[in-house]
């Protein structure tokens, strides 16, 4: 896991975000993201912000939790989600398997470690996969 956890300073800073939602075809998403670790580095702190009113505002705390890599995720509608994360070289990964609402979210960063680009998905019935919110994340301070 500590692993696991070293690879997550990629996403240490802020960042601009940019992006799209197939229940919202035509409409961008924009916003803001950013990254911090909690003092001793065990858990990293995200906090989301978008301009978009039908995309809610949210608050993530990643870290090891009951021996496995875990996000704890809370938005301004008033849920909360536990992810199953795993992160290395270029990559961030979450999902949550849940029969009546599952998701998957994957992203690479560039080469460069300043752009993130992100994929999501989701699965009403746990067979049939759509796509999801996706987002390009813009570092603009480490």
């Amino acid at each position: 896991m500590d692993d696991q956890l070293r690879h997550l300073h990629a996403l240490v800073g802020e960042w601009e975000t940019d992006g799209a939602h197939p229940l919202l075809p035509g409409e961008d998403i924009r916003g803001r993201a950013t990254f911090e670790w909690l003092d001793g580095e065990r858990f990293l702190v995200q906090r989301a912000h978008y301009d978009h009113p039908a995309i809610p505002d949210a608050v993530a705390v990643i870290g090891v939790t009951d021996g496995r890599l875990a996000m704890h995720y809370f938005d301004s509608r008033g849920v909360h989600r536990v992810y199953e994360v795993s992160a290395g070289p270029g990559k961030w990964e979450f999902r949550r398997e849940d029969p009546d609402f599952a998701q998957q979210f994957t992203g690479t960063f560039s080469d460069d470690g300043t752009t993130l680009t992100t994929r999501g998905r989701m699965s009403r019935n746990g067979e049939d996969w759509e796509d999801d919110l996706t987002l390009t994340y813009r570092r603009t301070a480490v």
